[in-house]
Parts: C-alpha cells; sequence; structure tokens
C-alpha cells in the first residue's frame, strides 16, 4: 500500500478471472429478463444477442458489481478504516484477463495520544460585585416598568410618547408604515430628527418630519437617502416604575423578602458569568490540546468542518436580517479563511474521541432522554413527535455523541490546572525632565 499524502494511500487491486466471469453472468441473466428486442419474447432473447446488443452496459454492471465487494475485502483484509469516497482508476478489464485498477482513499488518522491531564489554562472563578447586583435589579425594575398615558400637553424632550408614522416622500416601493410607535424624545437610540421635529407638539396633532439617513446605516433601504414621514402625536406617556421593596420580590416568584430575591439575583449572575469563563477556558483548553498534537487528517473530515462552519456563518447572518444570496460571496477566500480553523476543529474533535474511549466516558439513556425532553420543551411539541424524528435521521445518535464530548471536555476541565489570570498593570506615563548641558 503506498503512502500518497496525509491520510491518503492507494492500493492496486486485482480481481480473478473466475470472480469477474461470475458477476458477468449475473449482470447478464438481469439484463436478459428485462431486455425487449424485436422478434423476441421478452426475457427469452439469446445471451448471444444480450451480448452483442449491450456489451458496453454489461461491462458497466459488472464492474459496479466486482469492484465495491473487492474494495470491502481488501480493506477488510488490510484492517483500514476508510473514509469518503475512494477514487477508483486505471480500470484494465480485457476478455479472459483478471480486472486490475487502482483505487485512491483517505483513512482515519493513527496518532499517538500524549499528555491531556492537567493541562494548563487560565481560569478565575467569576466575582459579584453589589455594585453588579443593583445593575441587574434596576434591569428587572425597569422591565416591570408602566407607562401611563397623562393629559393632553405639549411634548417636551425626555417624555415617553406613542406616535403612528407613514412614509410619504424619498422611500422606492412599498411605504413604511407604523401605527403605534413609542419613542423616548431625546434618548441616544431616538433618531434625532423625531425627537426635534416631535417636541412642541400635542397629542392628537399631525407634523411632516423630513429624517436624513446616514450611508451607513443598518437598513440598506434607508441608508443615505432622505425619507419625509407623516407623523402623529397619539399620547404622552409617564414611566412609572415599581418601588424596590418585599413586595416587588414576591411577585418575581417564591421569595419572601427582597434580600432572599437579592440573593438568588447574586447567585443567578454568578451562574452566568461561571458559564462564559469556564466556556472561554475550555474553549482555550481544547486550542492547547490540538496544538500540541500534530497529526494529518483527512481532507473528507476538513471539507465536512468546512461545510458546517460555512453553515454557521449564514445562520448568523440570517440571524441579522441579512439575506446571504444577495451577498457577492467568495467561497475561495472562505475557504483560504477558515482552513486552519477547521483543521485544528477535526484534530481537537478525533482527539476528544480518542480521550473518551481511553477515559471510559459513556452516555446513560437517562441522559439523552432528558435532552430529548429539553428538544420537545423548546420546540413545544410531544416528546414521542420529537423522539420519532430524531430516530429517522440517527438524530439520538448525534445527541449521544455530544452529550460524550461534554462531558469528555468537563473532565479535561476538572483535571487542568488553573491560573489566575494576569491583568497588565498601566503604567503612567511621567514627562522625563530636561537636563541642563
Amino acid at each position: 500500500m503506498a503512502l500518497i499524502e496525509g491520510c491518503r494511500h492507494e492500493l492496486e487491486v486485482s480481481v480473478g478471472i473466475l470472480e469477474v466471469a461470475a458477476a458477468t453472468e449475473v449482470v447478464l441473466a438481469r439484463i436478459q429478463a428485462k431486455a425487449q428486442l424485436p422478434g423476441f419474447r421478452p426475457g427469452k432473447a439469446p445471451l448471444s444477442v444480450i451480448r452483442s446488443r449491450f456489451g458496453s452496459e454489461i461491462q458497466q454492471d459488472a464492474l459496479e458489481e466486482v469492484i465495491p465487494k473487492a474494495l470491502d475485502k481488501r480493506f477488510a483484509e488490510e484492517k483500514l478504516r476508510v473514509v469518503g469516497q475512494p477514487n477508483i482508476s486505471d480500470v484494465k478489464m480485457e476478455p479472459n484477463q483478471p480486472l486490475s485498477f487502482k483505487v485512491s482513499f483517505e483513512v482515519h488518522p493513527e496518532f499517538e495520544l500524549g499528555e491531556y491531564k492537567g493541562l494548563e489554562v487560565e481560569y478565575a472563578d467569576p466575582e459579584v460585585t453589589e455594585r453588579d447586583v443593583a445593575d441587574r435589579l434596576e434591569q428587572l425594575l425597569e422591565s416591570k416598568a408602566e407607562y401611563v398615558n397623562i393629559d393632553p400637553r405639549p411634548a417636551e424632550s425626555g417624555d415617553y410618547v406613542v406616535v403612528g408614522l407613514e412614509s410619504a416622500d424619498g422611500l422606492e416601493g412599498e411605504p413604511m408604515k407604523n401605527p403605534e410607535m413609542t419613542l423616548k424624545l431625546g434618548d441616544a437610540d431616538t433618531i434625532p430628527a423625531f425627537s426635534e421635529g416631535i417636541v412642541g407638539m400635542s397629542p392628537g396633532e399631525t407634523k411632516d418630519i423630513a429624517v436624513s439617513y446616514p450611508e451607513d446605516y443598518g437598513q440598506e433601504r434607508l441608508s443615505g437617502k432622505t425619507v419625509t414621514f407623516d407623523v402623529e402625536l397619539k399620547f404622552i406617556r409617564r414611566k412609572e416604575m415599581p418601588l424596590l421593596d418585599d413586595d416587588f420580590a414576591q411577585s418575581m416568584g417564591d421569595f419572601r423578602t427582597l434580600d432572599e430575591f437579592k440573593e438568588q439575583v447574586k447567585a443567578s449572575i454568578h451562574a452566568e458569568r461561571q458559564y462564559r469563563a469556564q466556556d472561554e477556558a475550555k474553549n482555550k483548553l481544547i486550542e492547547k490540546l490540538a496544538e500540541t498534537h500534530e497529526f494529518a487528517v483527512p481532507d473528507t473530515y476538513v471539507e465536512r468542518q468546512l461545510r458546517i462552519q460555512l453553515e454557521s456563518y449564514a445562520r448568523s447572518l440570517q440571524m441579522q436580517g441579512i439575506d446571504p444570496k444577495q451577498l457577492n460571496f467568495d467561497m475561495s477566500k472562505f475557504r483560504e479563511s477558515q482552513k486552519e480553523r477547521a483543521i485544528r476543529d477535526v484534530r481537537a474533535t478525533l482527539l476528544l474521541d480518542r480521550i473518551s474511549e481511553v477515559e471510559e466516558v459513556t452516555v446513560g439513556n437517562d441522559e439523552v432522554d432528558r435532552e430529548v425532553q429539553r428538544l420537545a420543551r423548546q420546540q413545544r411539541e410531544p416528546v414521542a413527535a420529537v423522539r420519532l424524528k430524531l430516530e429517522k435521521d440517527d438524530g439520538l445518535d448525534r445527541i449521544a455523541n455530544r452529550i460524550r464530548t461534554d462531558k469528555t471536555i468537563n473532565l479535561l476541565f476538572e483535571q487542568a490546572r488553573k491560573v489566575v489570570p494576569v491583568v497588565p498593570v498601566e503604567v503612567e506615563k511621567t514627562e522625563t525632565p530636561e537636563v541642563e548641558s
């Protein structure tokens, strides 16, 4: 067996005369049974006529019969873990001669597992300050705020207003409409032209307001355009915040006092930050693992990883409201920029899989069941229906593999040597006094 490069190998395969002849007879009989030729009843044409009329088809079908079986046999004899689709070349099939051909293929890489326990990684358990708790409580109060209509008067900067608007000029296609939009006049999130135009209006009044959008505005339809809107001021509202007291705590769940709720808020913030910090540390740990193990990976795996990365990129664009099909996307540049990362990710996946075998990491049915139940709640579908869909496309196996990988990563993190990150200290620059000569 010749090694071409990396994980790609080449073999020369030969198939005996008798085996080729037997496969050819099977093909002949199959074609004869289906053939409908003038002058013969269906399936009754002589084999000599079948050979004459369907020679090339017979040879091709015989190859398709013989080659896969020959490959399976040879791969089993060589104990090869072939990945991807083998490439067949130099096929020689002559009458009364053995069949011969070359096959190039990739194999699952063999590598020595080096040190993976006790790897050093930067990690510090996050802290939660009283200021952090106060900020989160303020956000929760904001979410429970009520907006009450006040008696009509001219709008002022700082007011919350409800307006109806419709584009009247400067915009191609369908007009933009919003019958009830809430704005805070003078707020950083409110376009200044709206704030300036609405200040002084009273509920029930209408006004044309021209808004000039910058070239880099997020919505392409509006960027660089000046659009005139018909604006009606409907209401001016007052924002009423709830009191931060025991009653508020009780409205947020099974809490008796505000102090109890504060403790829960603090624990929640800590859990969020701990998850993010551990996730970042685990990613660094996996990168270090891949960096310390250098071995070739099959192009087949790399191509599959590149497709995953491309699909992930497309989903992220769609979540931003961008249609990937409308972009002038250069696939070759994407592949070039992402290939090193794809190779590293494939190598990391193979390493984690080997470690899970060495450490005998297993996944119980109850763990898979819990994940199926979580997906059912997320999709708002019956558990049985979600499980049935997953069973059809090997989804349960993918869930089990993902859980196994997560458990392996957690094991590596538990065994890692955690080093507190060093925060660089900024040194104040001082002017050097001039020295007279």
